[in-house]
């Protein structure tokens, strides 16, 4: 699961959803979508211009974390591939 953690860093920084609106350009609804988790997706040039103005990395925004169940059920992944000793064709 990827959750973006923007209310979180607001928060410590003491900023708000304006606050940032205003100084990376960034339209308030998508901000607001990032704030909310509510977003499908979020663009690269928005993640840059956040961590440039809040002065921190991407990993501050974003956290990652194992589905629980998988998303991908019933797919090989390469570890899943190396466990039943198929070989990489390559």
């Amino acid at each position: 699961m990827v959750r973006v953690l923007l209310s979180r860093k607001l928060g410590e920084l003491r900023l708000t959803q304006a606050d940032i609106a205003r100084m990376t350009g960034i339209r308030p609804g998508t901000l607001s979508d990032y704030y909310w988790e509510e977003a499908t997706g979020m663009k690269f040039e928005h993640m840059d211009k956040l961590c440039e103005v809040l002065h921190c990395s991407l990993s501050e925004l974003i956290e990652v974390t194992p589905n629980d169940p998988p998303v991908l059920q019933g797919v090989e992944t390469p570890k899943h591939r190396s466990k039943r000793g198929l070989k990489r064709h390559g």
